[in-house]
């Protein structure tokens, strides 16, 4: 084994994988073909199903008095709790405090708002000239890949692929969007 190292070892996994999957060389033509039956009439007609929305479902923000809450976003509900564990991740460059920039710009009062509006803060051009609002569907958008919506932005993160995470921490700016 110590002969062909690591691509040796890994070449065997791959093809214990695949014959394991039912990729191990038997012909398939020789199988007996299995008998399907023919499907039962519909009693009644069935009703098309509803148009697909392309436009994700936005609602307010349910918020307690302790800044919790939920929002529906993209279908998803988001969880302002939830999302406060994820934005610990964004904590590096950005907070919800009004007036505090950090490498990022502060995210109080983002809801609404348009790209490039914190007074002190350096943005970049493609940030600035974007024209970008920032709702809560933008924001489920950006969040997904920063660079790949805004192509020239100063934000290094690579984004949030996972959509919960990303309708939690929309509900977690909502739920601080004016504290």
């Amino acid at each position: 084994m110590r002969k062909f190292g690591i691509v040796g070892v890994v070449a065997a996994s791959a093809l214990l994988g695949l014959s394991a999957c039912g990729g191990g060389g038997e012909d398939k033509a020789e199988a007996p073909a299995a008998e399907v039956p023919a499907p039962a009439p519909a009693a009644e007609p069935v009703a098309p199903a509803a148009p697909v929305v392309a436009e994700p479902a936005v609602v307010a923000p349910a918020a307690s008095a302790a800044g919790e809450g939920t929002i529906q976003v993209a279908g998803l509900t988001g969880d302002s709790v939830a999302g406060a564990r994820v934005f610990a991740q964004c904590r590096t460059c950005h907070v919800v405090e009004e007036g505090v920039n950090r490498v990022g710009p502060s995210l109080h009062g983002i809801i609404d708002r348009t790209a490039g509006q914190v007074a002190g803060y350096s943005y970049s051009t493609a940030n600035l000239n974007s024209g970008a609002v920032w709702d809560n569907a933008t924001l489920f958008t950006y969040l997904e890949n920063p660079r790949g919506f805004m192509p020239g932005t100063k934000m290094a993160f690579v984004g949030l692929r996972n959509p919960q995470q990303r309708a939690d921490v929309i509900a977690y700016l909502n739920a601080h969007d004016n504290d």
